[in-house]
């Protein structure tokens, strides 16, 4: 369990890296993609939890969250309080992702794969059907 003091600062740590982020979403042009759901037909098909790259998820099913990330899933500042838990958070399960073509379209964990990025990771876990 973490102590009071190492949370308040991975929370600070957490501010200062949404502050990036959100500076950075200004820089980049054009919101999140969302794909469209036709993409899931003949989808269902679990292959499991593995490492995918960061730089392979380009789209959402979810147009409600592609308002929320722009195409680098920099966040607005709506997403700060959500975002900041994700980033204090120690474990947090795989995100969700559909395959389509040789990318990924996302069904769950916008806002983990927004902090990873932030974090500067390459892979995130993922269930991938």
């Amino acid at each position: 369990m973490l102590s009071h003091h190492h949370v308040a600062w991975r929370y600070m740590e957490g501010e200062r890296a949404f502050a990036r982020a959100k500076r950075r979403r200004w820089r980049r042009a054009g919101p999140l993609d969302v794909v469209d759901h036709r993409a899931m037909v003949g989808r269902g098909v679990v292959h499991g939890v593995r490492e995918i790259p960061l730089a392979a998820i380009v789209g959402t099913f979810d147009p409600g969250r592609a308002r929320l990330f722009d195409r680098a899933f920099g966040p607005v500042e709506r997403t700060r309080r959500r975002w900041l838990s994700v980033w204090v958070a120690e474990h947090l399960p795989p995100i969700s992702v559909v395959k389509v073509g040789e990318h990924y379209a996302l069904l769950d964990g916008h806002h983990r794969v927004s902090v990873a990025i932030a974090r500067g990771q390459d892979t995130i876990p993922a269930i991938v059907s």
